[in-house]
């Protein structure tokens, strides 16, 4: 099983698919076509599921960085002998200033080991394993690199180096000399496309500059952020960029799998989709970190996968695949054991069939942030849209599953309810937009149901605070958002001691932030939630609390890795990283936090000293 911390990879992305490579440099989690297509490489869910690995031999020294304004990756390995630079990414074509990032991306890893000074002794070691690992292909030499083909994948290894092969395994070492490079490309393709053919070492060389390149036009175009943490929330920002599968502008929520939230517990989820409960915070984030083209591509998107299956269905479907599928049945990969032990090892997700409230509010809440990107919106989108809001004010006294998607009894969760009162306010603000003016009246009655039934229901007097739903006296992180979307201000009394028993009574040791401490059906125990820590900072920004804000936050980014990548939550027993990762929630909720911050340091910039 594999051991390695999850803290101790790093990401690669084309827009399409992606990667994780360990500090060690080695692949062990490479997907191909896409986000969710079945793995290459697994090793980081089980030592036999395949890898590729490029490591100097004998003890040595790493550090590594992207390099400057882009996800291509850097590697330093200082040896006893000499020091050697490995240079990693997923090719995205040749990009043109004003052409869309990962839109020529070729389905290409590339690699290239180079030694600056002495001479470095490298191994390769090369074991692809189609489908989860199940797969072990043939392997046979062809000019210029090894074949590999199982199943409907085929993969061609460039390389100019002699690579010898055994069974289904390559494995070679070699000497670099200063001033000395190796390069290397893995090609993909389904079994019945035409032949591929091998990568020259020029061409690997130009495909990584040229990938280079993008990602510095696209960051010199889109990334205008100048508040604090800047290049944290630039960084963001193009991890945010890296999880959207270009082809459509979905993004997902991680690009991994079954990476538990609880060592050798049983929640290991598929984040490999794309959650409709995540759109207006992920195109907030964008729209800080990137630009609103980028936010209004997930968007149409979003409505168009959402809007088919509101044709066929009361409800809305929470989350799709990254090609828009629906079906996204969960099945279990018995064969595999799992990060740490950790299993069932899951593919697919049973959330797909739940029904969530709150995804009403998402929704409509990121057609308000957008308004100014939708004037020609068509009829059927707008007819659409108006259902949506119709929807929230006919179901909002319905229990649900809520967003912390539990797998029990619905509920009335207060995060529900409050989304629901979202949906409404929002459609009553587009009511120009949405050409509905003979529904504001009933809309307006709803949302002033929704708030008092939320008033009196959703406040607990033993609690002190808003709670998880109605009833209930257990703390909830989600009630973070009522002022963060406009419910309450965030310096009304009630939210404040929302806010202080959140901040007291729902943290570890580490000050950050549990999503609750309610039994949920699973006998394991979850780590401390990374998105609910910056919300925590998002929401004492608002009140005014800018030196506590700033101090949350501060104790959220200590735990992004090396360079600069979040899990989903942390571990409060040893602060080591845990669920899959990187975290499309956690760095979303990193740029907006930074964001409130940096509004509420101007507003009091005269008490503010950092």
């Amino acid at each position: 099983m594999s051991n390695l911390p999850i803290a101790d990879y790093a990401l690669l992305s084309d827009c399409r698919s992606a990667a994780l490579v360990s500090r060690a440099g080695s692949i062990d989690w490479l997907c191909f076509p896409r986000f969710d297509g079945p793995s290459v490489f697994a090793r980081l869910l089980d030592d036999q599921a395949g890898h590729w690995s490029m490591v100097t031999v004998g003890p040595s020294e790493v550090s590594r960085r992207y390099l400057e304004r882009s996800m291509v990756l850097e590697t330093t390995f200082h040896t006893p002998t000499g020091r050697a630079v490995l240079v990693d990414t997923m090719a995205i074509g040749h990009h043109e200033r004003g052409h869309e990032l990962g839109a020529n991306s070729p389905g290409m890893l590339l690699r290239a080991i180079s030694c600056v000074n002495g001479s470095v002794e490298v191994e390769l070691e090369y074991a692809p394993r189609f489908e989860y690992g199940l797969i072990f292909p043939q392997l046979w030499p062809v000019r210029g690199g090894v074949m590999a083909r199982g199943g409907a994948v085929v993969l061609l290894l460039s390389s100019l180096l002699d690579l010898p092969i055994e069974g289904s395994l390559v494995r070679a070492r070699f000497t670099l000399q200063a001033g000395q490079q190796a390069r290397f490309a893995l090609q993909y393709r389904a079994s019945w496309e035409s032949e591929l053919q091998a990568c020259s070492s020029a061409a690997i060389s130009r495909s990584i500059r040229d990938t280079l390149r993008g990602w510095r036009t696209w960051s010199d175009l889109h990334q205008t952020y100048q508040g604090p943490w800047r290049e944290l929330v630039h960084h963001s920002g193009r991890v945010l960029q890296a999880f959207m599968f270009r082809p459509t502008g979905a993004i997902v929520a991680a690009p991994t799998t079954s990476l538990p939230e609880s060592i050798g517990g049983e929640r290991n989820w598929d984040y490999r989709y794309t959650w409709v409960r995540d759109a207006s915070l992920t195109l907030e984030a964008l729209w800080v970190a990137a630009c609103p083209h980028e936010a209004f591509r997930f968007f149409n998107w979003m409505a168009g996968a959402v809007a088919t299956h509101m044709q066929r269905s009361p409800g809305l479907q929470i989350m799709f695949g990254v090609g828009g599928e629906h079906d996204l049945s969960e099945r279990t990969l018995s064969h595999l054991s799992g990060w740490r032990g950790s299993q069932p090892v899951r593919i697919g997700n049973g959330a797909w069939k739940q029904r969530q409230l709150d995804i009403y509010g998402e929704l409509l809440s990121a057609v308000r942030l957008l308004r100014g990107e939708l004037e020609k919106i068509d009829e059927a989108t707008r007819q659409f849209l108006v259902e949506v809001a119709d929807a929230a004010a006919a179901q909002w006294r319905e229990p649900d599953q809520g967003i912390w998607e539990v797998r029990g009894e619905p509920r009335h969760f207060l995060y529900s309810k409050l989304m629901c009162w979202v949906a409404l306010d929002c459609a009553i603000a587009l009511t120009d937009l949405l050409r509905a003016p003979d529904r504001v009246d009933g809309w307006t009655a709803t949302r002033e149901q929704i708030r008092v039934a939320m008033l009196e229901h959703g406040w607990s007097e033993k609690a002190q605070a808003f709670t998880q739903a109605f009833g209930s006296d257990e703390l909830d992180a989600s009630t973070l958002m009522m002022p963060i979307v406009g419910f309450l201000p965030a310096t009304d009394q009630r939210m404040r001691a929302t806010i202080d028993a959140i901040a007291e009574r729902l943290t570890d040791g580490h000050g950050l932030v549990y999503r609750y401490r309610a039994p949920d059906g699973f006998a394991d125990e979850e780590g401390t939630f990374l998105l609910c820590t910056f919300w925590l900072a998002h929401a004492q920004a608002l009140a005014g609390e800018v030196e506590q804000a700033r101090a949350t936050f501060e104790r959220a980014i200590a735990f992004a890795n090396d360079v600069g990548l979040l899990a989903e939550e942390v571990d409060p027993s040893t602060g080591e990283l845990l669920g899959n990762f990187p975290q499309a929630f956690s760095h979303i909720g990193l740029v907006n936090a930074a964001w409130a911050i940096s509004q509420a340091r101007k507003s009091t910039s005269s008490s503010c000293s950092w």
